[in-house]
């Protein structure tokens, strides 16, 4: 008989945070059956003795080849279950939340459900998004207005469950056929844009994601830290995303409003946009991991 949840961390410097998470799972999986694997991108800190110390799962040592890689692998180290719980290790789950989140994905035909999630201080974390636009790249989104953000900022959204293009990826249940149809997440992205692809692919083939408020998580955030780095690699992704699910014109002009609304950033003060602009207009300058500098429109 299939285990009903594995669940797949995946950590990179996460030794102050991931012993919390590890402490939550127990009581978030109610009378569920769960096989747990952490799997270690190369940290150079002590999370793997944490983890180790901590015991109650597997641990899977690696180099740090990005999230969707370490998802998949974490994945194929897990014995095969009717869903995948995927978790950011800076992430709490509150008591019962699994559970519901199981019962929702189990009774409805989505392929991945996402939970409400909280501050550190018990505020509303906006995690629910639009997928991306041409309208929605123009760096107006401010405005709060649909059609231009591709935040949900409407708290009164968050109250009730319902179909979302997609979620924020620091929790994630996912049933394992739609997991296994997509083949698993796309490695490609490394940082930044994978749980958008994951959810818009599996839209396609039929598994919408649903938001379910009634399973709760808090996101402390921010635990592997944010650099000029990661913020290129950010923005270039969400370029790639589009550039990849649209033809070449749309494409073209989704690259340009990013262009253009970067530069804005600069001119507004915001320093960290100058690096974000050359990776954007010279491909040499783009983060190698993301493997994308073959093209002037990254893909």
């Amino acid at each position: 008989m299939k285990t009903q949840v594995a669940v797949v961390i995946v950590s990179y410097n996460s030794a102050e945070v991931i012993e919390g998470l590890l402490a939550s799972i127990p009581a978030a999986m109610g009378d569920l059956d769960a096989s747990v694997v952490v799997v270690d991108n190369g940290s150079s800190d002590n999370s793997v003795e944490v983890v180790e110390a901590f015991g109650g799962c597997k641990v899977v040592r690696g180099q740090n080849v990005g999230y969707a890689a370490g998802i998949n692998a974490g994945v194929a180290a897990l014995p095969e279950a009717q869903t995948i719980l995927i978790l950011n290790p800076d992430v709490r789950l509150h008591p019962g939340s699994v559970e519901r989140m199981f019962s929702t994905l189990m009774s409805s035909g989505a392929g991945v459900v996402a939970p409400r999630v909280l501050n550190s201080d018990g505020s509303l974390f906006r995690s629910l998004r639009r997928e991306p636009t041409l309208l929605r790249a123009t760096g107006l989104g401010f405005t709060k207005q649909a059609l231009l953000d591709e935040y949900i900022s409407d708290p009164e959204a968050y109250e009730h469950r319902q179909v979302v293009e997609w979620a924020l990826g620091a929790a994630l249940l996912v049933r394992t056929e739609v997991h296994d149809q997509l083949s698993g997440w796309d490695a490609s992205y490394f940082l930044y844009s994978e749980e958008t692809d994951f959810s818009l692919r599996a839209a396609d083939h039929g598994w919408p994601t649903i938001y379910e408020p009634a399973a709760v998580a808090t996101h402390i955030g921010g635990a592997s830290g944010q650099s000029e780095r990661t913020q290129t690699m950010q923005i270039i992704n969400r370029v790639r995303l589009y550039a990849r699910r649209h033809r070449a014109f749309p494409a073209a002009c989704y690259f340009a409003l990013v262009v253009l609304s970067e530069a804005s950033r600069i001119a507004r003060g915001n320093r960290e946009s100058r690096t974000v602009l050359r990776a954007l207009l010279m491909p040499s300058r783009r983060p190698q991991q993301l493997n994308c500098s073959g093209s002037f429109i990254p893909r």
